[in-house]
């Protein structure tokens, strides 16, 4: 049953340094507006970032439409949903008339608008055209961590890669696995870097031709004309940004949350013409694209699964803080 306008339901927030159960109140919908019944959500490491600010938690949301707008024409109710990172812009901006709208100045993104409706918890509430359906050949757990790691992978690859080229991958977790995945399904050899040997054989099963550790960089066969920059933190930039490991004229894709200052070597990318591309999610119709695109070539991300409660959340947090994550949490409701 769907429930009435300002009655409560449960959404899941940061208090005093841990996430708890807390109330929400439903709004009217608006002319554009749906309610989604979530059953899925991905854990991010943004999240956590966004603990101490008390806002609903959860941006990779999937779930049922349970009602709609008014002037509604693209969903309906029983059909699934995905969103909750990117959820509004002007709409006539030069950004938003691109199809850059992740750009515009008057978006609405996760963290910075709409501190009361999260995908952690009952339900969310999305505009039409900034949620995405779901497609057939996509399992709802995998979905969720598409809504933003996916998004953000795919969007800094595809717009940068041509196939045959080689791309460098560094780190295989969160985003380096998806990275690895759709990097090789759109036609490039994909070179994996990292610190742990044990993940060689994770790496190729992804989709990886060539494996090396950060220390044995010079065994590298030939140089890739794009690194990816997948893990929790910054490499060292003067062993990578060499022209025997990253062509001249090579892309940068810093893909790790900002930890510090992103400090490249003048030299280096003068001399050889390194180009720096950076991605936050992906504006609407690169976002459906990403998904379509997952659905036919098979890219999935590994989840683990975990409760949405309170005691799921904490078990899904303990596990992600630990780095020992494979390689993506999946929160469930309990009615799934």
């Amino acid at each position: 049953m769907t429930p009435a306008p300002n009655s409560e339901y449960t959404v899941y927030r940061g208090v005093e340094g841990a996430v708890k159960k807390s109330a929400a109140q439903l709004p009217a919908l608006g002319p554009k507006d749906i309610l989604v019944k979530i059953t899925h959500s991905g854990l991010c490491g943004t999240d956590l970032a966004f603990v101490p600010y008390g806002i609903a938690l959860g941006h990779e949301g999937v779930g049922i439409v349970e009602a709609v707008g008014s002037e509604v024409t693209q969903f309906k109710v029983g059909e699934r949903a995905g969103g909750g990172y990117h959820r509004n812009s002007c709409g006539h901006c030069s950004y938003c008339l691109t199809g850059q709208d992740i750009w515009c100045y008057e978006r609405s993104v996760y963290g910075e608008k709409d501190y009361h409706n999260g995908t952690f918890g009952e339900y969310y509430i999305g505009v039409e055209t900034y949620l995405h359906k779901i497609p057939e050949g996509l399992a709802s757990e995998h979905a969720a961590p598409l809504q933003c790691a996916g998004a953000t992978v795919y969007n800094a690859i595809s717009s940068v890669v041509k196939p045959g080229e080689r791309v460098g991958i560094l780190g295989i977790g969160g985003l380096g696995h998806l990275a690895i995945q759709f990097a090789r399904k759109l036609g490039t050899e994909v070179v994996v870097f990292s610190t742990s040997k044990n993940k060689e054989q994770e790496a190729k099963d992804f989709g990886a031709t060539e494996f090396y550790l950060l220390d044995e960089l010079e065994k590298l066969k030939a140089p890739v004309n794009t690194l990816v920059v997948a893990g929790n933190t910054y490499p060292d930039w003067k062993k990578f940004l060499v022209k025997d490991v990253l062509a001249r004229a090579g892309n940068i894709i810093p893909l790790a949350a900002p930890n510090g200052d992103l400090s490249l070597p003048a030299f280096q990318m003068f001399f050889d013409g390194y180009n720096v591309r950076s991605s936050l999610v992906a504006s609407r119709a690169k976002h459906d694209e990403m998904l379509e695109f997952a659905a036919v070539q098979g890219v999935k991300p590994w989840v683990e699964k975990f409760d949405l409660t309170e005691d799921g959340l904490l078990e899904a947090i303990t596990k992600m803080k630990g780095n020992k994550m494979r390689y993506r949490g999946v929160l469930v409701a309990k009615d799934v």
